[in-house]
């Protein structure tokens, strides 16, 4: 019954597409081994969990090549009551921009790749960047442009800008120039009417909402209008790696939490930290990776003077221009043709699973040597510590829907990762479980009542909704998405609902652990398309 319904649907919605001109789109057939279709849906999944057999498919990927495809490609999975799930670069954690997991429903993906055009106005000092380009293009675009613009977003190039800016997009400038979110000035919004809204006909509390409150759950977004931001020539980078015993490794990540939150705005010190994946070999290895928007004689005068301990060298600084440094520290292989940050697919996927948090109060010695004893036990997994402060410590956690600013020393993602020959069942639920206890674990560190998470690693263990269509008690629905809204978005939370409530009453826009609207049913609703 299952499969000639999805069979049946799949012809409704081509139909449709077809009669509006949609051609771009690829069906799932029941049986078949069709490579066109697998090979579209898996270019974007990125974590490879997700790209499995077992995991349930869309009848029809679509792939839109104008706003008025898109707008169309829109309607007609509305009109025919399928799941929608946007995709922009395909780097969502748990999956939620390729898969539905509510087993049985009817998904349709709307892959927004061909949209990806930046185009600059260096007189106003903005960019219209569609929503399907990539961090990697859209900073290349700027580059080409300019020498002294940048845009303040993170270091993968893959990530999708649509994803990421919407769930705010931490990156190298942040401490300097805030998330990504923080830098958008309009946006065009395909909402669940089929309409192109605005900054002024979405209203301020819509567009405060799509900055930072999540993917796919407002709409589609079209294009952001970003303001592009003040780089010098040069810049100076560095990654060291300070390996040794638990005890060295500690005495510098100590060090390095007092410090890095502090710096000038123009710094960016982060750690990641790791065990040796050699098990006879008892070390831990600690990779900084430094960022300064300036030379490196100053950037060298600053560290020696406040973290003497890291032992930086001249050589060890690299100087570079700002896109050159985006390619320096991306894992891209090549670091000297910076128009690899064009490409889009990701070749060093893996099967993974992060989660995150954040600090308050420095970690004493004791609280990272129990953490390094954690790491030491699983070589797969690793963490990295993010500096807040600076413009992340001054920009209020109201001024857009990302809540995470005054107060945070650093962020925490814990990863692990594995390979296909490592992902068993057996296997994949061990590394699963160690990183859940790792989790568990780090409570006593970390931020409480709530207990803070970054939406854009998105945690679905943090619990989702048992019913993602709003029935007849949204009081239940908005009390459910409180146990994540409250974590990822603070007090935020209740204003998300507000606007979830003015632009999808209906919550045509959905996934997981979205943002429910207020209203209390699904009325029958008949759409059209102009």
């Amino acid at each position: 019954m299952f499969q000639l319904s999805f069979a049946t649907n799949s012809v409704n919605l081509v139909t449709c597409l077809m009669s509006y001109k949609v051609s771009n789109f690829s069906v799932y057939k029941t049986g078949d081994d069709d490579s066109s279709y697998s090979n579209l849906l898996d270019f974007s999944i990125q974590n490879l969990r997700f790209a499995e057999s077992k995991i349930p498919k869309p009848i029809v990927i679509i792939v839109p090549e104008s706003k008025e495809q898109l707008v169309s490609s829109v309607m007609c999975c509305i009109r025919g009551s399928y799941e929608i799930r946007v995709r922009c670069g395909g780097h969502s954690y748990e999956g939620t921009s390729s898969v539905s997991l509510e087993g049985g429903s009817l998904f349709v993906i709307i892959d927004l790749m061909i949209l990806d055009n930046v185009s600059l106005d260096l007189e106003s000092g903005t960019a219209w960047v569609q929503g399907g380009a990539t961090l990697g293009q859209t900073y290349y675009a700027i580059s080409r442009a300019s020498n002294v613009r940048g845009f303040a977003a993170g270091s993968c190039p893959t990530v999708g800008v649509g994803g990421h800016i919407s769930g705010g997009g931490f990156g190298f400038l942040s401490r300097k120039y805030g998330v990504a979110a923080d830098n958008v000035v309009d946006a065009l919004l395909v909402d669940a009417e089929g309409r192109i809204v605005d900054r002024e006909s979405m209203g301020e509390d819509v567009f405060w909402a799509i900055r930072g409150g999540g993917g796919g759950v407002w709409g589609v977004v079209y294009a952001w209008k970003i303001q592009l931001l003040e780089v010098p020539k040069i810049v100076a980078s560095f990654i060291l790696s300070r390996p040794g015993s638990k005890r060295y490794v500690a005495q510098l990540v100590h060090k390095w939490q007092l410090v890095a939150p502090k710096l000038d705005d123009e710094f960016y010190l982060s750690v990641s930290i790791r065990a040796n994946a050699r098990r006879d070999i008892h070390e831990i290895k600690a990779q900084f990776n430094g960022f300064y928007l300036g030379p490196r004689t100053k950037a060298i005068s600053i560290l020696n003077k406040v973290f003497p301990e890291l032992g930086i060298q001249k050589h060890d600084f690299k100087e570079m221009s700002w896109i050159e440094s985006i390619l320096f520290f991306s894992e891209l292989d090549n670091t000297s043709n910076v128009s690899l940050l064009k490409q889009r697919y990701f070749e060093k996927k893996s099967y993974f699973k992060a989660k995150s948090d954040y600090v308050k109060t420095p970690i004493s010695m004791d609280g990272i040597m129990a953490t390094l004893d954690v790491l030491e036990k699983e070589p797969k997994g690793h963490i990295i510590l993010d500096p807040y402060g600076g413009a992340m410590e001054r920009i209020s956690e109201d001024a857009i829907a990302f809540p995470h600013r005054k107060g945070n020393l650093y962020g925490i993602q814990y990863l692990v990762e594995w390979e296909e020959k490592d992902n068993s069942i057996t296997k994949s639920n061990a590394y699963i479980e160690w990183i859940r206890e790792f989790y568990n674990t780090m409570a006593p560190f970390v931020s409480s009542a709530p207990r803070e998470a970054y939406v854009n690693y998105i945690d679905l263990d943090l619990g989702v909704m048992d019913n993602l269509l709003i029935n007849t008690n949204a009081g239940h629905a908005i009390e459910r998405a409180r146990a994540w809204g409250q974590k990822y978005f603070l007090n935020n939370y209740d204003r998300l609902v507000k606007a979830k409530t003015i632009i999808d009453p209906l919550n045509v826009f959905r996934h997981q652990q979205g943002i429910p609207p207020m209203f209390a049913s699904i009325q029958e609703h008949n759409y059209s398309i102009e």
